[in-house]
């Protein structure tokens, strides 16, 4: 342990002459030391005050104009889907109201159709009700008109075979005698 003293001595020694010695075989003084830092310090400075600075703020400034057209972007994502969903909605309620016109269509179409057969059919009747009517009026012509040929050709054949000639007033009876007679067989 005799030893350690002399050691720390001979090294304090050493380290003197070191410090002093590796400055100077770098070639390092002390007062271009302090004026090359002051010039570093002066130098970064200005860099920091003419370009970093203005460098920076660019940065930023684009950083913002970005963040705004990412958000711009967002918002007229948000307004894109907003718009395809109201496109959507509009074509979905268009197609109802198609379907819905449509249907009141396909509606308006089968009351139509009905009212145009219901209508066909009454004018059917009517047209059978008058052709029955009208055939009901011709038959009772044509039967007042046999009658009245019938009556006359009896009156005339009766004179012929009575051989004498009929007063106006003997006519009318048979004439009337005749049809009576003929309208109760045809009944």
């Amino acid at each position: 342990m005799s030893y350690l003293p002399t050691i720390i001595a001979a090294t304090n020694e050493h380290g003197a002459e070191a410090e002093g010695g590796i400055l100077n075989q770098f070639g390092i003084e002390g007062p271009f030391l302090l004026s090359q830092i002051i010039s570093f310090i002066v130098v970064a400075y200005v860099l920091y005050r003419f370009a970093f600075k203005p460098v920076l703020a660019t940065i930023d400034e684009r950083q913002a104009k970005i963040a705004d057209g990412l958000k711009y972007t967002e918002e007229m994502q948000a307004k894109l889907a907003e718009a395809e969903a109201s496109h959507k909605e509009i074509i979905q309620k268009a197609t109802e109201e198609a379907q819905q016109i449509v249907n009141d269509a396909r509606a308006v179409a089968e009351d139509k159709i009905s009212k145009s057969s219901q209508e066909a059919v009454v004018r059917a009747e009517e047209i059978i009700t008058k052709a029955e009517q009208q055939i009901e009026l011709d038959r009772t012509k044509m039967l007042s008109d046999a009658r009245s040929e019938i009556a006359r050709l009896v009156v005339a054949t009766a004179s012929k075979v009575l051989s004498e000639e009929l007063s106006e007033e003997d006519r009318n009876r048979f004439t009337e005698s005749a049809g009576a007679q003929l309208v109760d067989a045809s009944n």
